[in-house]
């Protein structure tokens, strides 16, 4: 038996990680190397080793979900009707959303985008659009839509995949303020003031 909000979340996060292949590949066309793409600091190296199967499982959990009845990615049938199913449901299309809202970051960026800090060359600081009251709104919304996925696949795998992404996500971003400080000084320490991580800061 099929599961199709599994499988449309299939669809969603490999949309999602689609997008981010190909704007890496334009990176490579562009540039004539893998700058930006691989990571070059050695934690950004380090953090690949676990984010890549991360990205894996994340592509191949809902895909097995939606179409094994059995075996551990699979789920339970509770989950499968009635109040579950339409929460299930809503998480899909709060994914689908999740998404729409990630793409208006990348064209926000445009051939600013990269995967990797690039120590030597001077980043971009945007702070406009997406940007102004958030310091990191791709890797905000990729959390939430890791957490969407979690609603649609409530098993241990997911459950584990989703926290090795959420430390994932926590030290890349703690790794690229620190790198950006560096490189903007006063200008980011007034930007990370006003702005908050992931998501904005509330009202005082």
């Amino acid at each position: 038996m099929h599961d199709l909000p599994a499988l449309a979340l299939f669809f969603v996060v490999i949309a999602y990680w689609g997008r981010v292949a190909a704007m890496s590949w334009r990176i490579r066309r562009r540039t004539r190397t893998l700058s930006g793409v691989v990571p070059e600091q050695p934690l950004e190296r380090f953090l690949w080793w676990f984010f890549i199967p991360v990205v894996a499982l994340w592509i191949a959990l809902p895909l097995l979900a939606g179409l094994r009845s059995g075996g551990g990615a699979a789920l339970p049938l509770v989950v499968r009707e009635g109040a579950w199913l339409a929460l299930r449901w809503c998480a899909v299309a709060v994914a689908a959303g999740l998404l729409v809202a990630t793409i208006r970051c990348w064209k926000r960026m445009g051939r600013h985008w990269k995967m990797a800090v690039t120590p030597g060359e001077r980043q971009v600081l945007i702070t406009d659009g997406p940007f102004q009251r958030v310091r990191h709104p791709i890797y905000g919304y990729q959390v939430l839509l890791m957490l969407a996925s979690l609603a649609v696949l409530p098993t241990v795998p997911m459950l584990v995949v989703a926290a090795v992404h959420l430390a994932l996500m926590l030290t890349k971003a703690r790794n690229e303020e620190a790198y950006l400080l560096g490189v903007h000084g006063e200008a980011y320490a007034s930007y990370m003031a006003r702005t908050g991580r992931f998501f904005p800061k509330p009202p005082r």
